[in-house]
């Protein structure tokens, strides 16, 4: 569980490196589920604590971000977000939420954003105030999400996007990737101290099966090859062997 301010966040791994995000604003007790890929994992949660969920909010369309949705959504009877572009591809869709969008989570304002690239419709859920981003498989770390459906231009303008955030932002991605992430990282990046002393932290906690996210902005803008490309051509040629390797 992490705390910080008013947001809570707990996180259940599940299947084989997936992570879902229950949610919670400390003061009116709202509660919501961020890409539940199965419900079962989500519902004894709930049942422990004996709280209710209010809302899912997907960031992509993809299976093992919705599989639960449905299941979910008839047991609580919540609402679920999503992209409205993207809305022919998320089970049981209520709330169809614009780019730039804002909007609250019990008290606390949430800014929808579009980041093209792993699909044509993802997108972010940007708590500014908490200095949280649920980033689904845009940004993971040291790495970036395989390009499904969108182009490398659009990839490449959403990392940019993200590099301008403050970098204390706390970025909940969706796998735990991190520690292939930083193999590939140290092979393109071999000269990088703060990437070899990174990558000896994260070898430590998986030996210890313990998560690597969330991490941090700052982190990433120092070793996470894909923000440090400075040009569309470098990031591209980073992809293409990032998906061979």
């Amino acid at each position: 569980m992490k705390v910080q301010g008013q947001l809570q966040v707990f996180q259940l791994p599940v299947l084989q490196d997936n992570y879902i995000y229950i949610i919670r604003d400390i003061n009116t007790e709202k509660t919501a589920v961020v890409d539940p890929a199965l419900a079962e994992p989500v519902n004894s949660f709930l049942k422990e604590r004996n709280w209710t969920l209010d809302f899912i909010f997907s960031t992509h369309h993809h299976w093992d971000h919705t599989d639960g949705n449905l299941q979910l959504k008839e047991k609580w009877n919540c609402q679920i977000l999503g992209f409205a572009k993207d809305a022919h591809r998320i089970p049981g869709i209520d709330q169809h939420l614009q780019e730039g969008e804002e909007f609250t989570f019990g008290d606390l304002p949430c800014r929808v954003l579009f980041f093209p690239g792993h699909t044509l419709g993802h997108i972010a859920y940007w708590f500014f105030e908490e200095k949280k981003l649920f980033i689904g498989d845009t940004l993971f770390a040291m790495g970036c999400g395989r390009l499904f459906e969108g182009s490398p231009q659009q990839m490449f303008t959403s990392l940019n996007h993200i590099k301008s955030f403050p970098p204390d932002t706390e970025v909940f991605c969706a796998h735990e990737y991190t520690e292939k992430n930083g193999h590939f990282a140290l092979s393109v990046d071999s000269k990088n101290q703060m990437l070899k002393d990174r990558m000896k932290k994260v070898q430590t906690s998986r030996e210890k099966n313990q998560a690597t996210v969330p991490f941090f902005l700052s982190e990433e803008l120092k070793t996470n090859p894909f923000l440090r490309a400075s040009t569309l051509e470098e990031f591209t040629n980073l992809r293409k062997k990032r998906d061979i390797f």
